[in-house]
């Protein structure tokens, strides 16, 4: 697909803006950090990861991109296969980080999609958790020529672990309005998709709540609802008055606690696809680095490369 270079740029930030989001929260992961906590790409937490090293979200992320990057339809068919395929390689190098619900997914090992699927569609109890939303940024690059399969691609690819109606569609809003920012340079795409979603009831008073609220209004950010709000929260409350809205809403997301790197993460996503690739700090791109052995520039090629090799998706 053919792009201008402001559009390039949007395109190339949407992967390294989740990796610096997933990278700067990683730290912090669990924690509340007080005010004024001074938010910087530190490593350790939970799980001691390295300076700029990405967790779990980052690597889901790259198996959809990666699947994605010769163009292959990922919503469905081999493509979606070859999109449950990489999860199950990356879950056999036993990562440090992996969610609850996509470990008792992942864990049958499925052959396929719609068995990876069925296995999701198994699990009982709370099955809303924000494992699928903080993959679903690279469904979007594959998708800039058509919002409609943009949308169930999303779906589809969230349901391959996460069987909840709200992860769903979560996913669905977010991998619009990442498209649209690529194309528009603007966030009016969460808003967009919402006007003309059949969930709209639901989801335009959380998104309200989210503009006017704080995070302790919506404190349970490993719920998806919750960790959508508080992604929302961050974009908004930032100065949008250029570039460093990327660099201050991905602290806003570290400074409101809890799941510190996802929440961020799924900022990332879209403040990237807002701003660039451009307004990530320099600094930050030299550190960023995690599975499968990818950096910053990697991440940036392959960005480029699925944009470059989709064509008009049928």
């Amino acid at each position: 697909m053919k792009v201008t270079p402001l559009q390039a740029d949007r395109a190339e930030g949407v992967l390294l803006g989740t990796a610096a989001g997933d990278a700067l929260g990683a730290g912090y992961e669990f924690t509340h950090p007080v005010p004024g906590t001074t938010v910087d790409m530190i490593g350790g937490g939970t799980f001691d990861w390295a300076p700029g090293e990405w967790t779990d979200d980052t690597s889901m992320a790259a198996a959809i991109a990666l699947a994605s990057r010769e163009g292959a339809d990922v919503g469905t068919g081999d493509g979606l296969d070859a999109v449950a395929a990489n999860f199950l390689a990356w879950y056999d190098t036993n990562p440090a980080d992996i969610g609850n619900q996509t470990r008792a997914v992942l864990r049958h090992r499925s052959a396929s999609a719609s068995e990876m699927t069925r296995c999701a569609d198994a699990l009982t109890g709370r099955t809303g958790g924000n494992g699928s939303l903080m993959r679903t940024a690279p469904v979007a690059l594959r998708y800039l020529d058509s919002a409609t399969r943009c949308v169930e691609a999303a779906a589809a690819i969230s349901a391959l672990t996460h069987s909840d109606p709200r992860a769903a569609q979560a996913c669905q809003m977010w991998s619009f309005a990442i498209r649209h920012a690529v194309l528009e340079g603007n966030f009016d795409g969460v808003r967009l998709w919402v006007d003309s979603a059949e969930s709209s009831a639901f989801w335009r008073p959380l998104l309200d709540a989210a503009e006017r609220g704080e995070p302790s209004d919506f404190p349970n950010n490993g719920w998806v609802v919750h960790a959508l709000q508080t992604a929302w929260w961050a974009i908004v409350r930032a100065d949008q008055g250029g570039p460093q809205h990327l660099v201050e809403a991905l602290e806003l997301c570290v400074l409101a606690g809890g799941d510190t790197d996802t929440t961020a993460a799924i900022a990332g996503g879209l403040l990237g696809a807002k701003w660039g690739a451009s307004a990530v700090p320099t600094r930050w791109r030299a550190m960023l680095h995690g599975y499968p052995k990818l950096t910053a520039n990697d991440l940036v090629a392959i960005a480029g490369d699925i944009v470059a090799n989709s064509g008009d998706t049928p």
